[in-house]
């Protein structure tokens, strides 16, 4: 398992139909090794702090795996023919991660690099920015269907990361999975 890209953002005004929000979802990846302390990546910026950062969703983690899956609805929906790059950090994560899912682990692991530790605290809930960072309206839906949610992490020793850092999961309680956890919410928000 290794660390394939490292993302940060900063928040920035965004067209929502008729509207102009403030997003920071948009994330750029950094060359450098990125200083994590306990509410998260260094240069990052989390605009609603009522759904996204905080102690227990400092860091946003996805699998590199489920890009395929968008890069192809983005193609359906015509949208590589105008924008053909879609890089890692596109989805909104601080880390693009290759060797694990939302299936294979759990509430309370903890990912251990080189040089902090990160505990796996809650799945991620999309909400509507995310269809405007996709950029097409049923994003939001295709998440819920897929379960390509990628999960938040709580920063348990405080260090840095970089692309290409190795690391290994160390167990928790094992008591449920973050694809499980994911599906029990989306249930209770749908009714």
């Amino acid at each position: 398992m290794r660390v394939c890209s490292v993302q940060t953002g900063k928040a920035r005004k965004v067209a929502l139909g008729e509207r102009t929000i403030v997003t920071a979802i948009h994330k750029s990846p950094r060359p450098d090794r990125v200083a994590v302390a306990a509410l998260g990546l260094d240069g990052d910026v989390q605009v609603d702090l009522t759904v996204h950062g905080g102690l227990e969703k400092a860091v946003y983690a996805y699998p590199a795996a489920h890009y395929a899956f968008w890069k192809a609805l983005r193609a359906e929906a015509g949208l590589d023919a105008i924008d053909a790059d879609f890089p890692y950090g596109s989805v909104g994560e601080n880390l693009t991660l290759h060797g694990v899912l939302e299936t294979q682990v759990w509430i309370g692991d903890r990912l251990v690099f080189p040089d902090c530790v990160l505990r796996i605290t809650q799945p991620r809930e999309p909400c509507f920015k995310f269809n405007a960072a996709m950029g097409f309206n049923t994003a939001v839906r295709k998440m819920v269907q897929s379960g390509y949610c990628g999960f938040y992490l709580a920063v348990e020793k405080p260090g840095s990361v970089a692309a290409d850092d190795v690391f290994t999961i160390l167990p928790g309680a094992r008591q449920t999975l973050v694809s499980d956890q994911f599906q029990t919410k989306i249930r209770k928000r749908l009714g």
